[in-house]
């Protein structure tokens, strides 16, 4: 299975977008078309990296917008950046989400009391490549935490590339811990500190800061594939998220090639 990915607009700014299309040249949505298994039987999952390695650009799957394509997130009317937070340069990982996946807003998670942030799971890369933007990679999940974002539960799964030469090596959260030193705390320093440039307090996070295991962050992951199964089928209000697909036949949602087409026509060359 293989993607690829179209721009549209110029880069760096408001009207820039970057739309998926599956290995048949037909627009597909990275939200809803993508599945979340890559191989259901191994759990390696399927990632969209949004945000590579080292650099600034806050972009992201947009969920309200027909066909979900990427797009640079804006606040107050300005392109947003992340900071370089002493001595990170931008993301420290490959930052992305797993499709298929929704934290749903209606739902209070019984760990951290909070609901969810109406958005896909996020995921954060530990492989040594620095990924493009819009890349679909397979991953092993290694670990979670569990932040809490203006009082909603914001899920980072831990992950890494299977094409990573390394990725043997890693099979669960104190994998990390032992062979990247230092990795995990980087990480919740990061999280905490990420917003305060912006004039924004530290951020909390759920069970102290603590890095939940493998097979607790597999289930999150699996709880999330459930909330969007519920949203794709209008089991659940989707509210102002746009569930545009292409491929998810029995959704009441899927439209037809040309229908896609058409929204992408629509926007800038």
């Amino acid at each position: 299975m293989s993607f690829s990915v179209e721009e549209r607009g110029r880069e760096n700014t408001a009207d820039y977008r970057l739309y998926f299309k599956n290995e048949e040249e037909k627009y597909i949505s990275p939200f809803h078309d993508i599945p979340i298994y890559a191989d259901e039987a191994e759990n390696i999952f399927h990632a969209v990296v949004e945000v590579p390695r080292w650099t600034n650009a806050k972009m992201e799957i947009a969920t309200k917008d027909p066909l979900n394509p990427l797009k640079q997130d804006v606040k107050k009317g300005n392109l947003r950046y992340v900071s370089n937070v002493f001595p990170h340069k931008g993301y420290i990982w490959n930052y992305g989400a797993i499709p298929q996946t929704w934290e749903d807003p209606g739902h209070r998670d019984g760990d951290t009391g909070c609901c969810g942030d109406n958005d896909p799971i996020d995921i954060c890369d530990i492989g040594n490549k620095v990924c493009s933007r819009g890349e679909i990679i397979r991953v092993k999940v290694l670990g979670t935490l569990a932040l809490i974002d203006e009082g909603e539960t914001d899920w980072k799964v831990m992950v890494i590339n299977v094409e990573d030469p390394e990725a043997e090596d890693y099979n669960d959260i104190e994998d990390v811990r032992r062979l990247k030193p230092g990795y995990l705390e980087a990480t919740l320093d990061w999280f905490r500190m990420y917003k305060v440039p912006d004039g924004k307090p530290e951020n909390q996070f759920a069970f102290e800061g603590e890095f939940k295991n493998r097979d607790f962050a597999i289930k999150t992951v699996k709880d999330t594939h459930s909330f969007w199964k519920a949203l794709i089928s209008k089991k659940t209000d989707a509210g102002e998220l746009n569930c545009m697909n292409t491929c998810v036949s029995d959704s009441p949602y899927c439209r037809s090639a040309a229908e896609a087409e058409a929204v992408v026509d629509s926007t800038s060359d």
